[in-house]
């Protein structure tokens, strides 16, 4: 499977929930895509299929592909502590979602962007790897030519007194930040049901 490229609303649509971040046409249309919208009558889902939506939810959300998200599941299994738990850290560490939690850039697929276009370092060496893990202790910064950018400049400027996360340190002034430690399940703000993939994948 390629990465997703379509129509973003239609995909938060089939979930439910505005996975890419607010949207005014998801907020307009809440009900699952189809030609018959809501008189569309479904059936009951099963255990699996549920278990199934939740995984497609968070490898969209997080923009995995599917052996990716495999991967990550098998080390998140073969480390100590609550798997699922586990798994939503490996994902928070990936490098394009840190420099979007940062700010750095406005959404993950930007992020993604701008690890692979070489605008991003991590402890100063120039990476560009948007599935590179991070550990505690790792510096990330956007290189000195890069940040003139106008969608970094963009994106840091108006995140400058939003969202914060314990998990991450970040200097818009330097465009420089930390990522201090794994995050508990209680400060990741994603609507993921974690046990329904471990479920899925215990099968």
């Amino acid at each position: 499977m390629a990465r997703y490229t379509g129509p973003k609303t239609k995909k938060a649509r089939t979930f439910g929930e505005a996975i890419y971040g607010f949207d005014k046409a998801f907020e307009r249309k809440k009900y699952p895509p189809g030609q018959h919208g809501q008189a569309r009558r479904r059936k009951q889902r099963s255990d699996y299929a549920i278990q199934l939506q939740e995984k497609q939810k968070a490898k969209y959300t997080y923009g995995v592909l599917e052996r990716q998200f495999r991967n990550l599941f098998d080390r998140a299994s073969s480390k100590k502590g609550v798997t699922g738990e586990v798994l939503l850290q490996f994902l928070e560490a990936r490098l394009d979602n840190t420099v979007f939690r940062m700010g750095i850039a406005p959404t993950r697929t930007a992020a993604r962007q701008l690890v692979s276009h070489k605008h991003i370092t991590v402890n100063g060496i120039v990476t560009n790897i948007p599935s590179y893990q991070l550990r505690p202790g790792d510096t990330i910064a956007v290189r000195g030519q890069s940040k003139g950018m106008a969608l970094i400049k963009d994106s840091v400027g108006s995140k400058k007194d939003g969202r914060r996360f314990g998990w991450i340190e970040f200097n818009p002034d330097k465009m420089e930040g930390k990522f201090l430690e794994y995050p508990s399940r209680e400060q990741i703000p994603e609507k993921i049901n974690e046990q329904l993939i471990v479920e899925l994948y215990s099968k």
